[in-house]
């Protein structure tokens, strides 16, 4: 038998078939129907090429010592998940162009999304079905399917009753804030400066400030504002993201703070919170920054000194302490408000589990009470709408679980955490990145520092 002197042998997923022989010895020519029985034994019935078999069965000798492919499926092709095609530019703003002197144009004003009401901003485009494959066995592999795309409707939106389709439920512009929500808002205009005659503004849209923000005001709007002067020591608050034409003086006291970007030509003396990046073209002295992404003031002046700056990911300056040594901290890699958002998911996540133990509990005894015929309509609504909770808490706890292991990754994760230096940076100047830090005892130029084998390490900017 045939079998004593060949290996069929197929890889772990059985797409591919391979043949060898056991022994090293001449062959006579091999049987091709014993050839055809063994594939049969070893159920290789799918792909097989038969000119290679027919080459084995006439010149055994020629593959002596090989492993021949003797057989190939058809791999499955996955299924493609479901988008959401938004119909407009989705970035409500340009990005500053950069000159090749470093210099920032600030002068590119966001680009609105004017919307109808009743006109459609987005669709829902549905999954594509995968392919399914066969093995070399002429076993099927079933194909992935695509998940559903959901919307993340925001404010002033309408969807479809199918949830295929977002509509502007008012005339306004279309807006992304955090977490990539779709908005439609209208605009709030002041033209002059935020003082005793306008009052602190609180609104639902966009807000545009042909001035400038006095001190002890507040501007607070879901969408982005647009200052063309200056902020003093004020609140400036914006769901999505802060353009300030003129620099921010804040005394040691307010607070600007954007869900997306803060702009600004100059920051002295301020508190400055982006969820993304803070984008200053002069300075920054003697402040408090933290953004979620980037500080970047690179541009021809481009310092930075006294004050702290955390960033999640980079800090890039020009310039950063001065020949004084003032004390200047630079933090990367460091996101507080994640790790405070970790723990209150554990909690989320504990409460969560307690309930579904009582909910499946309850469900138990009154699936024993069905089983014995003894469940009253009310019980019966009741083991209904337990089963829609339980179901609901599940999904809630692995939404929970996604975003925990999210954020374990970014906090783990300091490979892309920087601190680049164009010109110069001086002593007096502390580096921290992640859990590690390192004090500059010199002035050293065009430098930048991350994580190497565990520790700070500071490497030529080229």
């Amino acid at each position: 038998m045939l079998d004593q002197d060949l290996l069929i042998s197929t890889t772990d997923d059985k797409l591919r078939a391979y043949l060898q022989f056991k022994k090293k010895q001449d062959y006579a020519k091999l049987p091709l129907n014993e050839l055809e029985e063994l594939l049969a034994a070893y159920q290789i019935r799918y792909g097989v090429f038969w000119d290679v078999i027919g080459k084995i069965a006439a010149e055994p000798n020629a593959y002596l010592g090989e492993k021949v492919l003797i057989a190939q499926g058809d791999p499955a092709i996955e299924g493609e998940d479901g988008k959401i095609v938004l119909l407009f530019d989705g970035d409500s703003e340009k990005r500053p162009s950069e000159t090749e002197d470093g210099k920032v144009d600030f002068r590119e004003l966001r680009q609105l999304n004017n919307v109808r009401k009743g006109q459609k901003i987005a669709e829902r485009l549905p999954p594509k079905e995968g392919i399914n494959g066969i093995d070399v066995t002429g076993q099927p592999i079933i194909a992935k399917k695509g998940k559903e795309a959901r919307f993340k409707p925001g404010k002033n939106v309408i969807l479809d009753p199918e949830q295929n389709n977002m509509y502007a439920a008012l005339d306004g512009q279309v807006v992304r804030t955090e977490g990539q929500k779709i908005n439609v808002f209208p605009v709030f205009e002041v033209n002059g400066d935020v003082d005793y005659n306008v009052g602190n503004i609180d609104f639902v849209g966009n807000v545009v400030i042909r001035g400038n923000v006095l001190n002890g005001f507040r501007v607070r709007a879901d969408g982005d504002i647009r200052i063309i002067g200056g902020v003093e020591a004020a609140e400036v608050l914006a769901g999505g993201s802060i353009d300030i034409s003129a620099g921010i003086l804040g005394l040691g006291k307010g607070l600007v703070k954007a869900g997306r970007n803060v702009k600004v030509s100059f920051i002295q003396d301020g508190n400055v919170e982006a969820a993304e990046d803070v984008i200053v073209a002069q300075s920054i002295m003697h402040s408090q920054i933290r953004a979620g992404r980037s500080v970047l003031c690179d541009g021809a002046k481009g310092l930075i000194v006294g004050g702290t700056i955390q960033a999640g990911e980079r800090v890039r300056a020009r310039t950063i302490g001065n020949p004084m040594s003032t004390q200047t901290a630079i933090e990367v890699g460091v996101l507080p408000e994640l790790r405070n958002e970790h723990a209150e998911l554990r909690g989320v996540m504990r409460d969560l589990l307690d309930r579904l133990d009582k909910t499946e509990k309850a469900l138990v005894l009154l699936d024993q009470m069905a089983a014995a015929g003894q469940l009253s309509p009310d019980k019966l609504a009741m083991r209904v709408k337990l089963n829609h909770t339980k179901k609901q808490m599940q999904e809630e706890y692995e939404e929970a679980k996604q975003r925990m292991y999210e954020i374990e990754k970014i906090l783990e994760n300091t490979d892309t955490a920087r601190v680049e230096v164009l010109s110069t940076i001086y002593g007096g100047t502390r580096i921290v990145i992640g859990r590690q830090t390192r004090f500059i005892k010199d002035a050293v130029q065009r430098m930048y520092f991350r994580i190497v084998d565990g520790e700070i390490a500071m490497l030529s900017l080229t």
